[in-house]
């Protein structure tokens, strides 16, 4: 970081500068603000789409005579494509610009969200969906990775918990916005709302993200890509991915359609790795950055975060519309408790790592309320009250937020030097959404099995418990069509036992990570900001403490 005013011209080194100054005097001018407030909007974009098509798939099935299984996919395919191309989109950066890259998201995202809305069948919302899903997944790690370039990592906490904030705040309305255009207009507007979005993002971002970089020829771009590296990634991760998420739905977990792509793809990820760490000169995924005992601790972390966070999200508002008879929207409006309180935790743990330099605390802290809260969920039944579960589903929420900037700075701060934060931002954010595919899948295989297992003790139900028990989401469906009585209640009461041990699952695997977190080490957060894609701040002053990246 440099310092610039009209007598001093000074370097700040490892949080001090030259002369002995702490490092107080990170003042971003008002471009900065500019700048961090596109990403702001397209990530705000990115995950309004993620969640909005969820509660609009049966009126899109119906009006574009789609099977459930093309449905699913529709869904499926934005959360896959965008898991997949974080890696590769990060590393492009590297060697083509993080701003080049970052409008190239915006147009995949734009041009599929076209595609999407234009659909004449589900064929055509397959091909967009996952042309929004790449772009959504560059938008995703391009904006980590360019808060690594922008903000020193000692500040960086509640810059990060900003972003989140955002993911977390989209996460919550996108049902509301989907079932909202579905109910009340059409569901081709859960597409068109995309491009305002579009456009004031690349305005701004064209406008306002000034980065230093250093040109070079085509050609020698093309020469530094991995496409060994690509090649074996994309194959290994799209081939563990598809069947992990089919698993159940499509096929049974026993199925060699399920099977053997799992075992290959396993396979093939090893031979990644090694060529990753013995050959590649220019490495997708830096190895490096998970050989350090706390970052290995907190990148498992922050798979687990995703699986729980996301088997919350996408489990609990099924409990509302099984047991309680809620509409989409309405058990959309139900796990606000849960929900709403992750972008304020976040919001807070940033800036208070940002204020003390120190972030095992809040990870300490984060994984004993998302155990505690998980446990908690346990508690829910049909007769539970608005308040019990409202404060019941308050708990993982809290938890669940201090985590976002937490695990992020610590995977961060464990680096050995400061160029390699970028790929430990990349592999956080992969990570995390590789957690949130493998949240769903987990909690369908226990769903599954646990479900058939309680309806077979029903002779009323024991007749169709294969058949029940398959899908979670359609069969909440069957439970609010059936008149009240003996059957009814009896599958209220199986799907919420099944859903119990999602919880109990749950609440494990964060116990696990939570005595696993105790062994991480505090590392400091008071470094030498080293990029060579920095922020350009432009904005003229006569005070001392205007800054310039670089």
């Amino acid at each position: 970081m440099q310092v610039k005013g009209p007598k001093s011209r000074r370097w700040l080194v490892k949080g001090v500068l030259d002369d002995g100054v702490p490092n107080s005097i990170f003042k971003p001018g008002w471009r900065f603000f500019a700048a961090f407030a596109s990403l702001c909007i397209i990530s705000l974009m990115a995950a309004l789409d993620a969640t909005s098509i969820s509660v609009a798939l049966p009126v899109m099935a119906k009006a574009l005579g789609g099977s459930a299984i093309k449905a699913f996919w529709s869904g499926t395919s934005f959360l896959l494509a965008s898991t997949i191309f974080q890696p590769i989109l990060g590393s492009f950066s590297n060697i083509f610009g993080r701003k080049p890259l970052i409008l190239t998201s915006l147009v995949f995202f734009g041009v599929g969200a076209i595609v999407a809305a234009l659909a004449k069948d589900f064929t055509m919302i397959l091909v967009g969906r996952t042309l929004m899903g790449v772009g959504g997944g560059g938008i995703m790690v391009l904006n980590l990775i360019v808060m690594t370039d922008m903000v020193p990592l000692r500040e960086r906490g509640k810059w990060y918990s900003m972003l989140s904030s955002m993911w977390a705040i989209g996460t919550v309305t996108g049902p509301l916005l989907g079932g909202g255009f579905s109910e009340n207009s059409s569901w081709r507007w859960i597409f068109w709302i995309n491009l305002p979005f579009v456009g004031v993002g690349a305005v701004m971002v064209m406008v306002f993200l000034h980065l230093n970089f250093h040109a070079s020829s085509v050609f020698g771009k093309l020469r530094r890509v991995d496409w060994l590296g690509i090649g074996l990634f994309l194959g290994s991760t799209t081939g563990f991915l598809i069947p992990i998420t089919w698993g159940g739905v499509q096929y049974s977990w026993s199925s060699w359609h399920t099977l053997v792509p799992i075992i290959v793809s396993a396979v093939g990820m090893v031979a990644f790795v090694v060529h990753q760490e013995c050959f590649a000169t220019e490495p997708l995924i830096k190895t490096s950055v998970f050989k350090n005992p706390t970052a290995a601790i907190t990148y498992a972390g922050t798979v687990i975060h995703g699986i729980v966070l996301w088997s919350i999200l996408y489990y609990l508002p099924l409990y509302y519309e099984a047991a309680k008879g809620f509409s989409p929207i309405l058990a959309g409006v139900a796990i606000f408790p849960q929900t709403f309180t992750i972008a304020p935790a976040s919001v807070i743990a940033g800036a208070a790592i940002a204020r003390s330099g120190k972030y095992r605390w809040a990870i300490w802290l984060g994984w004993t309320l998302t155990t505690t809260g998980t446990g908690l969920l346990v508690l829910l039944k049909t007769s539970t009250k608005t308040v019990e579960w409202i404060f019941i589903t308050l708990v993982a929420g809290i938890g669940t937020g201090l985590l976002f900037p937490a695990n992020s700075i610590a995977s961060q701060a464990s680096t050995a030097t400061g160029r390699d934060q970028a790929f430990a931002a990349t592999a956080f954010s992969f990570l995390r959404a590789f957690g949130q595919t493998l949240g769903v899948a987990i909690g369908g295989v226990i769903f599954q099995n646990e479900m058939k297992k309680n309806l077979l003790k029903y002779p009323l139900l024991a007749g169709n418990a294969v058949e029940y028990s398959k899908d979670a989401a359609g069969l909440v469906q069957l439970i609010r069509s059936l008149p009240h009585g003996e059957r009814k209640h009896q599958l209220q009461v199986s799907y919420i036992e099944a859903l119990k041990w999602i919880w109990v699952v749950m609440c494990v695997l964060s116990a696990a990570t939570l005595f696993a977190s105790l062994f991480i080490k505090a590392y400091t957060l008071d470094r030498m900001l080293e990029t060579d894609q920095g922020f350009k701040e432009t904005q003229k002053s006569s005070q001392s403490d205007d800054i310039e990246l670089s």
